[in-house]
């Protein structure tokens, strides 16, 4: 063995428990941060307009390029 007591292992496994913890709730709060619809909706406001009018366009052309020919 590495010659560290029980005690000293019990120690050492806790601080590590805590971390990892830690680093789980930042990732948790960070991915939910940048998963957050409504405020990259308001970040990017014109961008999905833009993206919105283009989609509705293109759809309307070619429902009508079906029944016009």
């Amino acid at each position: 063995m590495s010659g560290l007591s029980s005690h000293d292992l019990e120690a050492k496994a806790a601080a590590d428990r805590q971390r990892l913890h830690s680093s789980v709730e930042e990732l948790r709060s960070r991915l939910r941060e940048t998963l957050d619809v409504q405020k990259n909706t308001r970040e990017h406001l014109g961008l999905a307009c833009a993206v919105a009018a283009l989609v509705g366009v293109t759809a309307g052309y070619s429902f009508t390029g079906i029944f016009t020919d």
